[in-house]
């Protein structure tokens, strides 16, 4: 092996190359050749000094920030994504609201069960239960169609929220037989909030997207 096949194969190893030579060949020219010697403990110098500097990178944040803050795009699609985020809790909470109902009513209008002083009406409020639990499912399932919904919703806990009261102050019912009906003024504002949402997740980004679309 001659000094120039061997410094060659020496470089191409410091670099992480195939050296196209046999290690033990290689070795045993470095230990005969003191010029090779030499230039590899100064190869691996320069090497080492290479690899171990610091390299400076510009900073860059202000440019990036700027740059977003620029584009309408991007500064008007957080608002939208959070807004359909909050979309989806809401329906997911609709939803839930809906099949806690039905849990409630299928058994008093199927079964009669928890039916005792009066069957008829019992299960004539069970029927409109199953209807508004039907609706609060549909809402969740078709959030635009939500704001339909709401005056009924709102009327109905308006309606049982004052009921309710009047009862209470007079005596004719106790207040533990009307906590149930929060569950109708939770339900409202549950659905009003859908409702909302839906409209602001529905919006488009910009009036020139807008207007682009179709």
């Amino acid at each position: 092996m001659t000094c120039d096949d061997a410094r060659a194969a020496l470089s191409a190893r410091l670099d992480g190359e195939d050296p196209r030579a046999a290690p033990a060949v290689l070795d045993a020219h470095l230990g005969d050749c003191a010029g090779c010697r030499a230039w590899s403990a100064g190869a691996e110098r320069v090497t080492r000094l290479v690899r171990v500097r610091p390299v400076r990178v510009p900073d860059l944040t202000e440019a990036v920030l700027a740059a977003v803050a620029a584009d309408p795009l991007a500064a008007d699609r957080a608002p939208a994504e959070a807004a359909r985020a909050r979309r989806q809790v809401l329906r997911v909470a609709v939803a839930v609201a809906a099949v806690a109902q039905l849990a409630i009513a299928l058994p008093i209008l199927l079964a009669g069960l928890g039916v005792s002083v009066d069957p008829h009406t019992s299960r004539e409020m069970a029927s409109f239960d199953v209807a508004l639990a039907v609706g609060f499912a549909l809402a969740a399932w078709r959030p635009e169609r939500a704001r339909a919904f709401v005056p009924v919703a709102l009327v109905l806990a308006v309606c049982l929220a004052g009921t309710s009261a009047v009862d209470i102050a007079n005596s004719t019912t106790a207040l533990v037989h009307e906590v149930g009906h929060l569950a109708a003024v939770v339900q409202a504002g549950l659905l009003w909030a859908l409702g909302r949402a839906s409209g602001d997740a529905d919006r488009p980004l910009t009036p020139a997207l807008a207007a682009g679309r179709g």
